[in-house]
C-alpha cells in the first residue's frame, strides 16, 4: 500500500538556523521557508537525491510543534512520510485494521499542495506516520 518514503520531517526551534546548517554545513539545496497556517507550521525542505527532510517551525500560539519543542527543546524526528495512490482507499484499508487516523479523517491539503493525513504514532511503534497521495 505505501509507496516510497516522500519526506522525514525533523521540528526545530530556529528554522533559519537549521537552514542555513542543511546549506552550508551540509551542502544541500534548500527552499524558501513556506508558511502552512492550516497545520501551524512554517516548513522548508531540504532536497535530497532520493527523498526531502522538511524543517518544521511553530507557526502560531497553538502550533503542534510548538509543544513538540516544549518536550524536546533542541528539536528532533517529529514524522515520517510515505507517498500513497489514493489517500482514501489508504485510510480505509488503515481503520479497517485497527489504525488510528488523527484529526476528523478526512485529508487535508499539506505542504506539497497534496492530500495528507496522520496516523496516531501509538499504532505504529512511537512513530507519527504522515501519508500523502501522489
Amino acid at each position: 500500500m505505501i509507496g516510497r518514503l516522500n519526506h522525514i520531517a525533523i521540528a526545530v526551534p530556529d528554522l533559519a538556523k537549521a537552514s542555513e546548517l542543511y546549506r552550508t554545513v551540509m551542502g544541500a539545496k534548500v527552499s524558501a521557508p513556506k508558511e502552512q497556517p492550516a497545520h501551524g507550521v512554517t516548513v522548508v525542505f531540504v532536497e535530497l537525491p532520493n527523498t526531502k527532510i522538511e524543517l518544521l517551525h511553530p507557526l502560531g500560539e497553538k502550533s503542534p510543534i510548538a509543544n513538540f519543542l516544549a518536550r524536546n527543546a533542541d528539536g528532533g524526528i517529529h514524522h515520517v512520510c510515505y507517498e500513497v495512490e489514493d489517500i482514501y482507499a489508504a485510510r480505509d484499508k488503515l481503520k479497517s485494521q485497527g489504525a488510528r487516523v488523527l484529526g476528523d479523517g478526512e485529508p487535508k491539503i499539506g505542504a506539497h499542495d497534496k492530500p495528507v493525513l496522520f496516523l496516531h504514532p501509538k499504532d505504529f511503534t512511537g512513530t507519527l506516520i504522515e501519508l500523502e497521495q501522489v
